[in-house]
């Protein structure tokens, strides 16, 4: 059982900041790439950022220079900081992750169950 719990979403003006956390936990032996998605209303799911093992980053067009993602391997979490916030920022983030637990021959892709970003003008 594998789980991935996401924090430090909120109500933040236009130009503020917020940071998400994402802990992964349970069987875990590995994670490769984790990332961070968001889906505003009538919107489809977008990938935002993601970071491979290595820690090579991919970020979204519109968030570039923006949002920072990072991990921490040895908490199996993900970080991403989110400054200049603008209206357009606002959905609901969700984490991602590649994970092979113990036991296992291959990864599968994990979700966290979402955490509200709400940017006001």
């Amino acid at each position: 059982q594998v789980q991935l719990v996401e924090s430090g979403g909120g109500l933040v003006q236009a130009g503020g900041s917020l940071r998400l956390s994402c802990a992964a936990s349970g069987n875990i032996f590995s994670i490769s790439a984790m990332g961070w998605f968001r889906q505003a209303p009538g919107k489809q799911r977008e990938l935002v950022a993601a970071i491979n093992g290595g820690g090579i980053t991919n970020y979204a067009d519109s968030v570039k220079g923006r949002f920072t993602i990072s991990r921490d391997n040895a908490k199996n979490t993900v970080y991403l900081q989110m400054n200049n916030l603008k209206p357009e920022d606002t959905a609901v983030y969700y984490c991602n992750a590649d994970i092979m637990i113990s036991g296992s021959y291959y990864e599968r892709d994990y979700w966290g169950q979402g955490t509200q970003v709400t940017v006001s003008s």
